[in-house]
């Protein structure tokens, strides 16, 4: 008897000691609570990227004051989507290598063969080491001098203090930013990306395919309330409770305003996550957004709505029949009308 207690005490003592170290290996040593992560597969490789990491992208944001779109536009390049070989084999998501590095590494031949990068134990490490990278010492110091809304002065600002060697870096990340509409987690976006459930239809009865977003109830403009502006025109993103009789009412809109600003038939229901804009769409984009490239998903209605297009335009300039959609992959002219080839 004596025997099998002391059995039953020495097991428990050493489950303990196990229980603590594991404990010890997975702190978070941020002092911020780790997001939960857990990746449901859209088929969209960028849709999944946002919807698996934009909670630590925001957490990070709010520890260390980079926007947050940054860290997702920086995160989406270097580590493609996340299926890149570093990001795979070293949970690198950022390309940072191993310069005063004493954790375990990866190799990697990058500007050199062999290249000596961090290697994490997951995806979040990477994150949360990515913020320290640029917070600690003097180097990218300057950065937080600026508004942490001005993406394009801290993507500038990220290549011009060296963080990496393609003297295309800051367009690229501007442009990702921008492609994505990541700006809105700057300002707290938390909502899943996922495709629509119901299916509205246009002014011609045509399936949409809109794909939609769920908006926290803190992504408002100060100032504005829910108004927001794209292409010079006013616009809001549907709630969850909103009617298409409280929003017309909220922004003093006649009944038939909202179906032919947004060309949607006249019974429509607003859906959330849905922009809908408050004033007529126009003819072009606006300057600096002369073309797209349609991604997988991608109708253009979507495209429409994302630019501020009126779709009957979109179409003329792109010279395609009405009812028809681009391929993934298509290049599209935004400002002018598409060239014969």
């Amino acid at each position: 008897m004596l025997k099998k207690l002391t059995f039953i005490i020495s097991l428990s003592i050493l489950l303990l000691v196990v229980s603590c170290r594991s404990a010890r290996n997975l702190k978070n040593t941020s002092g911020m609570p780790s997001p939960s992560i857990s990746v449901v597969s859209t088929g969209n490789a960028e849709l999944d990227y946002l919807n698996t990491y934009r909670d630590i992208a925001i957490s990070e944001m709010k520890r260390t004051g980079i926007p947050a779109s940054i860290t997702l536009a920086q995160g989406m390049i270097e580590s493609n989507y996340g299926r890149s070989e570093l990001a795979r084999r070293g949970n690198n998501h950022f390309g940072i290598k191993c310069h005063n590095w004493n954790g375990p590494s990866v190799y990697h031949d990058d500007d050199k063969k062999n290249d000596c990068f961090r290697k994490y134990n997951n995806p979040e490490e990477s994150f949360r080491d990515h913020s320290d990278f640029l917070t600690n010492g003097t180097r990218y110091s300057s950065l937080f001098s600026l508004p942490r809304d001005d993406y394009k002065a801290w993507a500038r600002g990220l290549k011009k203090a060296g963080y990496a060697t393609n003297p295309d870096y800051a367009n690229m990340l501007i442009s990702k930013i921008e492609e994505a509409n990541l700006s809105v987690y700057d300002k707290g976006y938390r909502g899943e990306i996922k495709e629509l459930k119901s299916t509205p239809q246009n002014s011609s009865g045509n399936n949409l395919n809109v794909t939609t977003a769920s908006i926290s109830d803190d992504f408002v403009i100060p100032g504005h309330a829910r108004v927001m502006v794209n292409n010079r025109i006013e616009y809001i993103i549907v709630k969850d409770g909103d009617t298409r009789e409280k929003i017309e009412q909220q922004n003093n809109l006649l009944r038939w305003e909202l179906a032919r600003y947004n060309e949607l038939s006249n019974d429509f229901s607003p859906v959330p996550g849905q922009i809908l804009y408050l004033q007529p769409k126009r003819d072009k984009a606006e300057a600096g957004k002369d073309n797209y490239i349609a991604k997988a998903g991608d109708t253009m209605y979507i495209i429409s709505q994302k630019f501020g297009i009126k779709l009957k335009s979109l179409y003329e300039m792109n010279r395609m029949e009405e009812g028809a959609e681009p391929a993934a992959g298509t290049k599209l002219w935004l400002r002018s009308i598409k060239p014969v080839n």
